[in-house]
C-alpha cells in the first residue's frame, strides 16, 4: 500500500532574492551577442548580385528565365531545317518509285492470284496521309458496290 503524500506536510525553501542586473546591462547585451556572433560569409563573387536581390525578384527572375528556355526550346525544335529527315526522304524515294509503275501493271498484279491479298488492315496501315486517294484508284462499278456491302453481315439491332 502506498503512504499518502500531503503537500502540506512538506515545508517550502526559502528562495533567494533575485540579484538586481549590473549597470548598463541591457545597453551592453547587443554589442556583446554581435561580437559572439560570427561575421556572415561572402556570397561567391559571381553569384553575389543574386543574393542581393529580394525574394519577390528571384522569383520573378527565375519565372522569366524558365519562360525564355521553354521559348527557346520550342522555337529550336519547331523552326524547319534545311534538309529533310531521313525517314521523310525515303518515304519520297518509295512513293517515286511506286508512282513510276504503270497503273496496268499494279492493277493487274494485284487482280492477280499470285500477289497476296491485300486486307482492309494492309490498308489501314499504310500511310496516306500525305495526299488523298483518288477515286479513280479503287475502280469498282455501282453493281459491285452493292453486291459487297450485301455481303456484309448485319445485325437487325443497327436496321
Amino acid at each position: 500500500m502506498k503512504t499518502p503524500f500531503r503537500l502540506d506536510e512538506h515545508p517550502r525553501r526559502p528562495q533567494p532574492p533575485l540579484a538586481p542586473p549590473a549597470a548598463e546591462y541591457f545597453d551592453q547585451l547587443p554589442r556583446r551577442v554581435m561580437q559572439r556572433v560570427r561575421p556572415a560569409a561572402e556570397p561567391a563573387p559571381l553569384w553575389g548580385w543574386l543574393a542581393r536581390l529580394s525574394a519577390p525578384a528571384r522569383t520573378a527572375l527565375a519565372s522569366v528565365v524558365l519562360l525564355l528556355t521553354f521559348v527557346g526550346s520550342f522555337w529550336l525544335t519547331s523552326r524547319p531545317s534545311g534538309r529533310p529527315a531521313a525517314g521523310i526522304t525515303r518515304r519520297t524515294n518509295a512513293a517515286r518509285a511506286l508512282a513510276a509503275v504503270p497503273r496496268a501493271e499494279a492493277v493487274q498484279y494485284l487482280l492477280s492470284d499470285a500477289a497476296p491479298r491485300v486486307t482492309l488492315a494492309d490498308l489501314a496501315d499504310t500511310h496516306v496521309a500525305e495526299r488523298a486517294l483518288p477515286t479513280e484508284f479503287l475502280p469498282g462499278t455501282d453493281a459491285e458496290i452493292q453486291a459487297a456491302l450485301d455481303e456484309q453481315p448485319s445485325l437487325d439491332v443497327y436496321l
